[in-house]
């Protein structure tokens, strides 16, 4: 049940500094929404405010709102544990548990949050969970070997797996594709499409081509200059921000003139 999320007046903090400034954003479901501007302008700490990992940072805050349908994320009594449940992460690096089979580490959100299932529930739950991040042939043979024993490919996509078995509502993808070869950046893509029939998805990128080619929605952040905050310039339909966009700042972008 993939969900609309909307930033709205949203300040993000590192104690006293301020990271990013005054984003009003909304993500609508079932669309990727991908995140671009130069390094250190705040895409992946606005990613990661989006469900309240941003804080796991000692003094780090927000002002502001994040609402999922109706609820504001950052509202008093909201656990970010089960925001987080809600809204899943997948990180730059592939991160597979080393320790643990390609079974386990499917299966290992669901045991976090409490889940009890038969073994057959389980064995259903991991070949559904592998075939819909695309593994599930090249793995069903050996799902007692060590997550870390695949390729980069095949781990971030194990790490896809494990995020959506819990059956969040939205995807958080940091750089997913900056550690991997272009096969593997590709299946990564087509994923993509897929998974947005059932999940609302958000990805950093620093790729321009991957954004042209994977999202629906853009948003250029950039900022002007060390120490000053970073700040949404522009956010549109993909199309427009590569091909018609209002700024001179996203047009100088995504054209290459700097960044």
């Amino acid at each position: 049940m993939s969900k609309r999320i909307e930033a709205s007046d949203l300040d993000i903090y590192y104690g006293k500094f301020r990271a990013v400034e005054q984003v009003n954003m909304t993500i609508e479901p079932r669309t990727v929404t991908a995140l671009i501007g130069p390094s250190g302008c705040g895409k992946s700490t606005y990613l990661r405010s989006l469900n309240r990992m941003h804080e796991v940072i000692p003094g780090a805050y927000v002002e502001g709102k994040v609402v999922m349908d109706g609820e504001d994320l950052y509202g008093p009594g909201v656990d970010p544990v089960v925001v987080r449940r809600h809204i899943g992460m997948v990180f730059q690096r592939p991160n597979p548990f080393p320790t643990m089979s390609i079974y386990d580490n499917v299966i290992a959100g669901v045991k976090l949050n409490g889940g009890r299932l038969r073994k057959a529930a389980l064995d259903e739950m991991v070949e559904n969970t592998l075939r819909g991040a695309n593994l599930w042939e090249e793995v069903k043979d050996r799902l007692g070997r060590p997550g870390s024993s695949l390729s980069g490919g095949q781990q971030q996509r194990l790490c896809i797996a494990r995020a959506i078995a819990t059956k969040p509502a939205v995807l958080l993808m940091d750089e997913p594709c900056s550690a991997l070869d272009p096969i593997s950046t590709l299946a990564i893509e087509d994923l993509m499409q897929q998974l947005k029939n059932d999940f609302t998805i958000v990805i950093v990128t620093h790729n321009m081509q991957q954004a042209a080619r994977v999202s629906d929605k853009t948003g250029f952040f950039n900022i002007a200059g060390t120490g000053k905050p970073g700040k949404l310039i522009e956010f549109d339909d993909t199309s427009i921000i590569f091909g018609n966009p209002k700024e001179k700042a996203t047009e100088d972008y995504v054209s290459g003139r700097f960044g």
